[in-house]
């Protein structure tokens, strides 16, 4: 469904919750984990690596048709487009470890796993929000 198209969208809900949240009751315990610092990464080892996506689709799922369905001026690089840019490393492979989370919480699946592709900066309406140059 994702190489054909059917699956146009692909997102994260990024649920950052505290760890004495999680460790309540499956039922009493919020739902999700987080997501954003490993999304791109794992699309690229999962998806391009594997011949489902070429790195435009995958770019296009990931920004451009969201911004269209939501209606936004942003996932484009036109000029007057809200400049939102992630610049990566393609290529470095790296491995998800608890002490590179930025997130209020650590509960992920995938600590520990190597990933490829490293983001190294992100810029949100044209401002740094991060570097790890």
């Amino acid at each position: 469904a994702i190489k054909d198209g059917t699956i146009d969208v692909i997102a994260t809900d990024h649920a950052p919750h505290l760890l004495v949240d999680k460790e309540k009751e499956f039922d009493n315990a919020p739902f999700g984990l987080i997501g954003l610092e490993t999304a791109l990464s794992l699309a690229v080892t999962r998806l391009i690596d594997k011949k489902i996506l070429t790195w435009p689709g995958l770019i296009r799922k990931l920004t451009f048709n969201p911004s269209q369905i939501l209606h936004y001026n942003r996932g484009t690089l036109k000029a007057g487009a809200v400049a939102d840019l992630v610049i990566i490393d393609p290529k470095r492979k790296w491995i998800y470890s608890k002490d590179q989370i930025k997130s209020k919480s650590q509960n992920s699946p995938f600590i520990d796993w190597e990933m490829k592709a490293k983001v190294e900066q992100v810029f949100v309406a044209g401002k740094m929000v991060l570097d790890v140059l």
